[in-house]
């Protein structure tokens, strides 16, 4: 049965303008009747990009933190691809990693503009790679859309025009791509990715004990899969940022909150075609209600738009889902896995936050920023069935606890 996209109400106190609400609904009716509804599937994989010889670093890392692990790394003409695997059903993830320091790409010029992303030149999420069963017609009837998409010879890393990949320009509201490919992501040799390249022994190791850490502590068989990702994003940007998402995929807008103590809203698309955000992982944009310079009257919180002036546009945090339980060290299963992590170094900017007692409710907390990635790891336990998508005192807890590790100091303003 498909999803009423007409009919939705969406949730939540934050209030949009007129102009959106008429244009979310000319988009789904345009949707299903231009094929995009049809032609678009789930979310397949999704993308970052690291620094020259940080990949198995990262890798490693991914291994001691998420569920994923390597299956395959190719060399191409530019770049070194690694393929990470969870559950079949759940998206790839994919490795990006320039084969030298001296590349340059949009990805470099935007992040030299920023004072806190400066230091890690190559390291930005790209964006997601949805199913589609006709890149051409994709193509088409997104540009009579005015998507703009990457063609070859015009970019700098051939990867974003391949064969069987279709990516779009990064997003001026986001910074992000949406890719899409009718190739088969469980098989990493079919994707045409360059030459396959076995890693020393010396590599292997590292990502095996990795996986034996995850493996001998407990974890592995808690940790899920991506349950959400999250965009930070300009306030004046907001509405346009989600409007342009749901062009481009089987989305709807579920629903917005504010949260007034951090001066922001959460802003949450999910894939109307399934009932689990694992399979086609939930995008959230947030934003600060008001621009800085008009906060700056009230002298408020605004750590989302301090992130956005110090980082740019870009994905602030990838949210996994922990397995709902009571652990047998007599505890909630997202704690044990917390622990089990500040054990091995893992660092958390603050304590799990929320409370699963006897009703629904919400666990979760950030990591660090990775030092690889530039992202914020989420794991989050919806515990008893709690079947809403978070609730506003855990999001404002969280959303401060990284907005005090994501400063910078500068002149007489410390932001």
């Amino acid at each position: 049965m498909r999803f009423d996209y007409k009919g939705y109400e969406p949730l939540g106190d934050k209030k949009n303008s007129a102009f959106f609400e008429e244009f979310r609904l000319k988009i789904f009716e345009r949707r299903k009747s231009s094929g995009i509804e049809d032609l678009v599937g789930n979310m397949r994989a999704f993308a970052t990009q690291v620094e020259p010889g940080s990949g198995i670093d990262t890798m490693v890392e991914i291994c001691h933190m998420t569920p994923y692990r390597h299956k395959a790394s190719y060399r191409g003409e530019t770049h070194k691809y690694h393929i990470l695997h969870n559950r079949p059903e759940y998206p790839a993830l994919l490795i990006v990693e320039p084969l030298s320091t001296a590349f340059e790409e949009y990805i470099t010029r935007v992040n030299r503009m920023y004072p806190l992303s400066r230091a890690t030149p190559h390291s930005r999420y790209i964006g997601e790679i949805f199913a589609t069963e006709d890149i051409n017609a994709t193509r088409a009837t997104l540009e009579d859309q005015a998507i703009r998409f990457e063609y070859k010879g015009d970019v700098e890393n051939p990867f974003y025009a391949a064969h069987g990949f279709l990516f779009t320009m990064p997003s001026d509201f986001t910074g992000n791509r949406i890719g899409y490919s009718s190739l088969d992501f469980n098989d990493p040799d079919s994707l045409g990715l360059g030459e396959k390249i076995e890693l020393t022994p010396a590599e292997k190791t590292r990502l095996d004990d990795a996986a034996a850490f995850s493996e001998q502590s407990g974890i592995s068989s808690l940790l899920l899969g991506v349950d959400h990702m999250a965009t930070r994003i300009l306030a004046a940007d907001r509405e346009d940022a989600i409007l342009e998402f749901l062009t481009q995929v089987p989305y709807y807008f579920w629903g917005a909150y504010n949260i007034h103590d951090m001066n922001s809203s959460t802003n949450v698309n999910r894939n109307g075609r399934i009932g689990d955000d694992k399979l086609s992982p939930a995008k959230v944009f947030t934003a600060n209600n008001t621009p800085s310079f008009v906060n700056s009257f009230e002298g408020r919180p605004m750590p989302t738009e301090t992130f956005v002036r110090n980082y740019g546009r870009r994905m602030h945090h990838v949210a996994f889902e922990v397995k709902d339980g009571d652990h047998k060290a007599g505890v909630k299963n997202v704690d044990f896995v917390v622990e089990a992590m500040k054990e091995k170094g893992v660092a958390f900017l603050a304590h799990v936050v929320g409370e699963c007692k006897d009703e629904p409710n919400l666990k979760q907390i950030f990591s660090k920023h990775s030092k690889n990635t530039i992202l914020i790891t989420e794991y989050i336990e919806r515990c008893h069935g709690f079947a809403g998508f978070f609730t506003k005192d855990n999001v404002a807890a969280l959303t401060e606890a990284a907005g005090q590790d994501e400063q910078y100091k500068h002149g007489q303003v410390f932001d």
